[in-house]
């Protein structure tokens, strides 16, 4: 009997699914033509073409080099030049300003550089939609596949972060990867299973220093499959080929860690290392780690792993201690436990958080109906799914590294394979059920659609939309840098001339992207020093995490303290623009206090204006949003002397009527 001409074969089904996910990450690289450099893409692109031409592994070792070397592979290929490795920002491996040197200081093809290596990042965008498609396939069927898979496929985060020249999305792939390979290959013994989840988890180990939490999935899943042996085997056999499967991962995976260091201790390239040094010395990064501390230090004396391997994994722990970090008007140092759910919750898209709820909804009304022994056989196929959900999220939620949402990425193919049970209500059996599915899935690719290209600023309605979403979280979440383009086609096409203020949050070059602007305080600080000046009516363009003073030293309330140092520094203006204009009264002024007192003083009022002026700011409506994250603020002279050179009074009159008007 002859095959039904209804019934797609086997081949066009994988074919369809391997075009679905080549057109997500058409949809991710395409909505980056027209964005700017984000602020990690500067650093990945340079460190792994140093990595990759030089040898040298220490211009970012915080991020290990994996996806480094694979995103700057094609500026290899091209051959394209690293500035000179006499410049002071290579010897002390300045990697944000000797990145800014390589970018736009050369005059290089800089758009097709960051292009070609966003493109190598979306294709592990593609790779996990279909590690996320088989997976489900293998649980689900056919039908369950393809809504998993379209879940990805639409879904903005990975939008987003799938085009970009980061890290996030090749660990998302290796943590799915090294939890499936390692479960496949517990149910599968063989050592073609064995051997392929041993290379997947060394190769998650040059991917991002997280990797470690790998080890308390995999001692989940080898629990739950050793639980399953002892009956028939008993507990020797098992325990005895667990311990040999952990010791093969072990080797192989330090094996790949010194593949990717070439085989070396010493960080640096052999004919470069004169004057060479990481950007933090290792007496320093090594102080208060507590326990790890000897651990670590020990591993480097011995030699037993590359220094710059040992000296990343200390600079995050170092740094992870605590991190500036914004919720919802809230600051802090160390976090907050709600912010990963929060994050999850306004991040992703409504009909997405409705599968989730009505699949857990389900799950329990299941469990609750059948016996243990059924609900225990129903999940334990789910093993390795609930192992790296559950792990990761719990690791999160302790985190003190609340910068955004991309941090729990791995978390969500998780459960995109675990939405595809609905599958099997995608049926003419079941057509209300199939009509629901069918209506969730097209409103999730409607918000798709909707928000680009601006994937990174999405937010649901729960936060109130993208246009508020500034207002409740900053940095990765929104604004990373990447609006430049979109401002200067704004300030081209609705300026009338007034002068343009910029404070700007990302390792972009306002001047290679054609805009002329004044900068105000701007993160990270690269590039040219921006001179002294006073503040004049007109247009004024602060990202969104500038506004909210995140990484500020006088972010929070604005106290009488700050207000009197503030009037204090302010009378001193004109001196300190004549210090910086007037040679001849420079001089003089430098007769009374040294240079570097002038200095000083600028850099802190300059500080204290702005934070002064976003008090204001942040409760007047903008007059414009550039994708979301750049917010333009068109000021009077009424309104900038009572923002800034008023008195406490004028400053609180303001923003009281400007809450009002609201």
């Amino acid at each position: 009997m002859s095959r039904s001409a209804f019934t797609p074969s086997h081949g066009f089904l994988v074919a369809l699914a391997i075009l679905l996910a080549l057109g997500h990450a058409v949809l991710a690289i395409t909505a980056t033509v027209e964005k700017s450099m984000t602020s990690d893409e500067i650093a990945h692109l340079t460190a792994g073409h140093a990595y990759n031409t030089l040898g040298d592994y220490r211009l970012q070792p915080e991020n290990v080099n994996l996806p480094q070397r694979w995103a700057a592979l094609p500026s290899k290929f091209v051959g394209a030049p690293l500035p000179s490795p006499t410049l002071a920002t290579w010897q002390e491996a300045d990697v944000w300003n000797y990145g800014h040197a390589f970018f736009y200081e050369q005059g290089l093809s800089t758009d097709a550089l960051l292009f070609s290596g966003r493109a190598m990042v979306a294709l592990f965008s593609a790779a996990t939609g279909l590690l996320v498609f088989f997976w489900s396939r293998s649980l689900f069927g056919w039908r369950g596949a393809f809504l998993s898979l379209l879940l990805l496929v639409f879904f903005p985060a990975f939008l987003a972060h799938g085009a970009l020249a980061t890290s996030d999305v090749v660990m998302t792939f290796l943590f799915l990867a090294a939890t499936g390979a390692w479960w496949r290959h517990l149910e599968h013994p063989g050592p073609t299973n064995a051997a392929l989840s041993a290379v997947v988890f060394g190769l998650a180990c040059v991917a991002k220093f997280s990797a470690p939490l790998l080890l308390p999935i995999f001692a989940l899943c080898a629990a739950v499959w050793i639980g399953g042996r002892v009956r028939t085997e008993g507990w020797w056999r098992p325990v005895l080929r667990l311990a040999r499967s952990s010791t093969l991962h072990l080797v192989v995976g330090w094996g790949i860690i010194w593949l990717f260091y070439g085989f070396r201790f010493e960080p640096f390239a052999p004919a470069l290392a004169a004057g060479a040094s990481y950007n933090h010395g290792w007496g320093w990064l090594a102080q208060e780690l507590g326990w790890p501390r000897p651990i670590l230090l020990g591993l480097r004396e011995w030699q037993l792993l590359p220094d710059a391997f040992l000296y990343g994994f200390t600079f995050v722990l170092q740094f992870a201690k605590q991190r500036g970090a914004f919720l919802n008007g809230e600051y802090s140092l160390v976090g907050w436990p709600s912010f990963f759910p929060y994050a999850f919750l306004v991040k992703s898209t409504l009909p997405f958080l409705l599968l989730v709820a009505g699949g857990v909804i389900a799950g329990a009304w299941r469990a609750g109906t059948a016996g243990s022994r059924a609900a225990w056989l129903r999940l334990r196929p789910l093993t390795p799914l609930i192992a790296l959900f559950g792990v990761y999220w719990a690791t999160s939620i302790v985190s003190h590294l609340n910068i955004g949402d991309r941090h729990i990425l791995p978390t969500y193919p998780p459960l995109f394979i675990a939405a595809g049970a609905f599958g099997a209500c995608l049926t003419l059996r079941r057509p209300l059920a199939a009509v629901a599915i069918s209506a969730l899935l097209a409103w999730h690719a409607a918000e798709a659609w909707w928000i680009r290209p601006h994937y990174l600023a999405y937010f649901n309605p729960l936060a109130g939309g993208p246009a508020n979403g500034w207002r409740h979280l900053v940095d990765s979440s929104l604004d990373w840098g990447q609006d430049l383009p979109g401002l200067q086609r704004w300030v081209s096409a609705q300026s009338s001339g007034e002068p343009v203020y910029l404070s700007y949050f990302g390792t972009g070059d306002p001047a290679y992207e054609g805009l002329k602007a004044t900068l105000l305080p701007s993160l990270p600080e690269i590039g040219k020093a921006r001179p002294w000046h006073p503040l004049k009516p007109g247009l004024y363009a602060v990202s969104a995490t500038m506004l909210q003073h995140v990484y500020s030293p006088v972010r929070g309330p604005w106290t009488l303290e700050l207000e009197s140092e503030y009037q204090r520094l302010r009378a001193i203006e004109p001196d300190l623009l004549s210090h910086q204009d007037e040679p001849r009264r420079r001089l003089e002024l430098q007769r009374e206090v040294p240079a570097e007192k002038w200095t000083t003083a600028w850099r802190r009022y300059e500080l204290l204006r702005f934070a002064r002026l976003c008090h204001y700011l942040r409760v007047r409506k903008p007059d414009a949003q550039i994708g979301y994250s750049i917010l333009i603020h068109r000021l009077s002279a009424s309104e900038l002397q009572a923002a800034t050179a008023g008195s406490i009074r004028e400053w609180a009159g303001l923003i009281e009527a400007t809450v009002t008007k609201r």
